[in-house]
């Protein structure tokens, strides 16, 4: 398997779609705690509902519009770090990531944020990366601003989870905004 040591027995690797029935294990394990932010833990049901999931995001890989990569401690898939609207014309993107309970506070969701950036900005030369979060998700905005990432504004009742309208943070990181020193 393919590696990228993140410190602390953490790695990211990639997430395919055979992954789909030890990802669907973290979901169904954690999905109470998912479910209000990761909308894979709402839709994602089955094995069947995951491995649609992770083939729509290989699908995306292979045409270079989106990426997904797993965060595992000590061999087990803890969290997902994703890049969605990859548009490398562009030179932009959007991330996400997520951990299980157990792995937070450790400092793994930022390494692997980081490690993510790096390739983004000094291997594909994006020059923007985009966060969006509901504000009510303090955790997200204290990742965002931890990335080193500015809050460019509030989209306001944007975002539909459920039936129920929200809110959503924008913030952002420029590639001359990433430095040698994160």
């Amino acid at each position: 398997m393919f590696a990228q040591p993140i410190g602390d027995g953490a790695e990211l690797t990639p997430l395919e779609p055979w992954h789909a029935e030890e990802m669907f294990a973290v979901v169904e394990r954690y999905r109470e705690y998912l479910a209000p932010t990761i909308p894979l833990a709402r839709v994602g049901r089955t094995v069947d509902d995951v491995r649609a999931h992770a083939q729509r995001f290989a699908n995306w890989h292979a045409a270079d519009t989106g990426h997904q990569f797993a965060v595992r401690l000590d061999g087990q898939i803890v969290g997902v770090v994703q890049l969605f609207d990859f548009d490398a014309a562009q030179g932009s993107c959007e991330m996400g990531v997520w951990l299980i309970p157990p792995a937070q506070g450790r400092g793994l969701a930022t390494k692997a944020c980081a490690h993510v950036l790096d390739w983004v900005f000094r291997v594909r030369g994006l020059a923007r990366v985009q966060w969006t979060n509901n504000p009510a998700n303090a955790a997200s905005s204290a990742m965002a601003r931890r990335l080193g990432m500015t809050r460019e504004g509030l989209l306001r009742s944007n975002a539909v989870s459920d039936g129920v309208r929200s809110d959503n943070e924008i913030w952002s990181i420029l590639a001359d905004e990433w430095g040698p020193e994160r």
